[in-house]
C-alpha cells in the first residue's frame, strides 16, 4: 500500500523545486489551480471532488494524493469521496476500481493522521 500523506509531502517539495527551475510555468499553474478551485457557481468542495474523480479515471496517483487531501480540507465527508469514486468507476471502468481503491486508502490514511474537514 502506498503512503499517500508521504507522497503528498514529497510531491509538494518537488513541485517547489520545479518552481525554481521553471518559475513562470509553475506560477501560472498555481494561479490556474487557485482560480479553478475558488468557489463560484460550484463550491470548492465540489470542485475538489470533480478533480478527484478525474484523477481516478486518468490514473494519477499523485493527483489522488492531492485531491483527497484537498477535498477533506474543503469539507468533503467520507461518503462524498466514496460516491465520487463510484462515478469515476462508471466513467473509467475496471482500472478506475483499482485507483478508486487507492483513493479510499488515501482517505483512510489522511483520516488516521487527523486531516479532516475544514
Amino acid at each position: 500500500m502506498k503512503n499517500f500523506p508521504a507522497q503528498f509531502q514529497e510531491l509538494g517539495a518537488w513541485m517547489d523545486k520545479l518552481g525554481s527551475d521553471i518559475p513562470s510555468v509553475m506560477q501560472a499553474f498555481s494561479a490556474l489551480h487557485e482560480s479553478s478551485i475558488k468557489a463560484g457557481a460550484l463550491d470548492s468542495k465540489t470542485k475538489e471532488l470533480i478533480a478527484l474523480g478525474i484523477a481516478i479515471t486518468v490514473r494519477c496517483d499523485g493527483c489522488i494524493s492531492f485531491h483527497v487531501h484537498d477535498a477533506l480540507k474543503a469539507g468533503a465527508r467520507k461518503e462524498e469521496i466514496a460516491e465520487t469514486v463510484s462515478v469515476a468507476i462508471l466513467m473509467g471502468g475496471g482500472p478506475s476500481v483499482v485507483y478508486g481503491v487507492e483513493a479510499m486508502q488515501a482517505l483512510s490514511q489522511y483520516l488516521d493522521q487527523g486531516i479532516e474537514q475544514a
